[in-house]
């Protein structure tokens, strides 16, 4: 048996907060109904920031918090589809902002909303066969450049925002015990491809996506525990990708999850995509809600369409 621990937790989001009131002046919408559809209050959205700072400072925080230098870091996996250039990856710009080692293996990842899943999955794997046995595990996105503000069904949801976690490998560390999957679908959730003559731009069927959601959820949660051999009462906490709190809310009342073992911040940060778990994770350390020896269970799911979910102890 082998696997990956989280060591340090790090974030990043942009200064200017996007108000539901703020869009209610350019959009035709309203809090009430933003709020009663979605659980959103506000997000954020970068202005001077760049996705390059974004990542820096969550990954700066998230080292500092580990207690890890730049050059013990083996591996550094970003997942985003947003990164401020199609090449050099957001992965590489890391390297060069944090002088990590030149032969540590940097890339991006695009499994959209599940990303964070799928590279924490890849990393395990990486940190098995890398020199050095530490990782960089991020979830970044500058979703704010995709937004549709002709779209009252989609220019609320979305915010800007970077989680960072720090893993170690080793081989008495048990498996994540991963459970990643897809189903290729360009219609019902995505990002609306270079080949068109306009901008990129999200786009979302709400209702196929919210039933997609709400069946890909238990769907996991049942895979992973089963997959681990663990029961619901061996889970610390639940951490699910921050889309919509009427998701989270069905999961909670089927499986009976007590409030002190979940968390939401989606009325603060919107969805954030890549990006959304990781702050989730963040936020509960700084908090002190998981710490060592906690397990989490964690669940994503989103365009591609993409779902995962992964069972992961804090060292």
């Amino acid at each position: 048996m082998s696997g990956i621990k989280i060591k340090g937790t790090g974030r990043f989001v942009p200064a200017k907060a996007i108000t539901n009131e703020y869009l209610s002046t350019i959009v035709d919408t309203n809090d009430e109904w933003i709020t009663s559809r979605t659980g959103i209050k506000t997000r954020f959205h970068c202005t001077t920031e760049t996705h390059t700072d974004m990542c820096v400072g969550a990954a700066r925080q998230a080292l500092e918090n580990a207690g890890i230098k730049p050059e013990e870091i083996g591996a550094c996996v970003v997942a985003t589809f947003s990164a401020d250039y199609l090449s050099p990856s957001a992965g590489c710009m890391l390297q060069r902002e944090l002088g990590l080692p030149h032969d540590t293996v940097c890339f991006d990842l695009n499994a959209a909303c599940s990303g964070f899943l799928f590279a924490l999955h890849t990393m395990e794997c990486l940190l098995a066969a890398a020199p050095r046995k530490y990782g960089l595990v991020l979830g970044a996105e500058m979703l704010s450049r995709f937004i549709n503000w002709e779209d009252r069904g989609t220019c609320v949801l979305f915010g800007d925002g970077a989680g960072a976690v720090v893993v170690e490998w080793r081989e008495d560390y048990p498996s994540i015990h991963a459970l990643l999957g897809c189903h290729g679908d360009p219609n019902m959730l995505g990002v609306t491809g270079a080949e068109k003559p306009a901008p990129a731009r999200i786009f979302m069927h709400g209702q196929p996506t919210f039933k997609f959601a709400v069946q890909a959820v238990p769907y996991c949660i049942d895979q992973v525990l089963e997959r681990s051999g663990k029961t619901m009462d061996d889970v610390d906490f639940f951490v699910f990708h921050q889309a919509n709190a009427r998701i989270i809310d069905l999961a909670v009342r089927k499986y009976h999850i007590p409030p002190e073992k979940y968390y939401k911040n989606i009325q603060k940060y919107g969805n954030t995509s890549a990006a959304s778990i990781p702050l989730v994770i963040s936020e509960l350390h700084d908090l002190g809600k998981v710490g060592p020896g906690s397990r989490i269970l964690v669940v994503g799911f989103g365009g591609g369409l993409t779902w995962g979910g992964a069972l992961i102890e804090f060292a």
